[in-house]
């Protein structure tokens, strides 16, 4: 069996910087109550009409393809995970392909929809791959374009605030002999508060997981209906809504959960860790992780300060910021942890 290694990364920030200053112009909060809550200070968004979740992910594809030393036409496969598709489909997968110009070659696209644990799910769904040598040059890609759905009103702030546009991007090869690559993984879900973490319209639900009929959708069409209604978009329904309280205390526990898990898979301790790139989801969920897992500063990486919560891209981008900067070495012990919507939460253990 082969073994699987990060062959390139590259990441992808647009240029627009928006403060939390910026946010005060068209909401009651502030830069204080932000940072407070969250640790964000700013965010990217991408250039409306000329950026998308896919052209994005093509920019931080296109360094990680350089960086692994490969040509686009060697990549093999194509994975792609996001919440924020440039459609309601087709999927990134196939149009990413399209933005890097190797349709000729007909390789597969996979779509995975796993929001914040995107990029972990992504992962180890190559690694299997890779290992089993179906495939020699797998790129993966979490890219998030959360600025074209949010809703920036003063109603709306508990969830704006925190989310950013990005892209992450990493090729996957087998590794020489000798490599170990990736050491364990593990995923998990539990779907019991998936309505508290979510965007629900529009959807094909009509209420019925919520408990309401007809939830936003006309009574009076027993076929057919509307997609997307005047009651939909009046009352909010459209934008993504978090319970925030919730979010936090199960984060809190199943982050240390399944890091530890993949330690133990591996029989390692929390002291072998060279660095762990959490998913950035909320700099006080990291900083009570790291407590509870008694690491030190320099064994956990965080950038959310930079460019809030890219959901499946924010693993991605902060990887590559940290081995940018020197963080990250051949042989080190690397940990992903993710965990949000769904519920769904997952690890990867890696020697870099």
């Amino acid at each position: 069996m082969y073994s699987t290694k990060i062959a390139g990364i590259g990441k992808y920030v647009p240029d627009k910087e928006v403060t939390n200053h910026d946010l005060e112009k068209v909401m009651d909060t502030s830069d204080e109550w932000i940072q407070e809550r969250t640790g964000i200070k700013s965010r990217r968004y991408g250039e409306k009409h000329k950026e998308t979740t896919t052209t994005m992910g093509a920019r931080a594809s296109e360094i990680a393809i350089e960086r692994a030393g490969v040509s686009k036409e060697d990549i093999d496969f194509i994975i792609f995970a996001t919440l924020s598709p440039d459609y309601y489909f087709p999927g990134c997968g196939v149009l990413l392909q399209r933005e890097l110009g190797i349709t000729g070659t007909e390789i597969g696209a996979l779509d995975i929809r796993n929001q914040c644990s995107g990029f972990v799910y992504g992962l180890t769904v190559a690694d299997q791959f890779i290992k089993s040598g179906m495939y020699k040059n797998i790129l993966l890609v979490g890219a998030e374009m959360h600025s074209m759905g949010l809703d920036f009103s003063t109603e709306g702030r508990g969830v704006t605030v925190i989310f950013g546009d990005g892209a992450g991007a990493v090729v996957l090869q087998r590794g020489p002999e000798g490599h170990e690559g990736i050491l364990a993984s593990h995923l998990h879900s539990d779907g019991t508060h998936a309505e508290e973490l979510a965007m629900i319209n529009p959807g094909s639900h009509g209420g019925y997981h919520l408990g309401k009929e007809n939830f936003g959708y006309p009574e009076d069409k027993e076929y057919g209906g509307i997609f997307l209604t005047d009651k939909m978009v009046e009352e909010g329904m459209i934008f993504p809504n978090m319970t925030g309280q919730l979010v936090f205390k199960k984060a809190v526990q199943k982050f240390p959960e399944v890091i530890l898990e993949a330690l133990q898979t591996a029989g390692l301790k929390t002291k072998d860790i060279k660095i762990l790139i959490p998913h950035q989801a909320n700099l006080r969920i990291a900083q009570f992780v790291q407590k509870i897992l008694k690491l030190e500063d320099r064994q956990v990486y965080n950038n959310i300060d930079k460019f809030g919560n890219t959901t499946a891209a924010s693993i991605p981008i902060a990887l590559c910021e940290a081995w940018e900067d020197g963080r990250i070495d051949n042989g080190d012990l690397v940990c992903l942890a993710a965990f949000g919507s769904g519920f769904t939460w997952g690890s990867v253990l890696l020697k870099w």
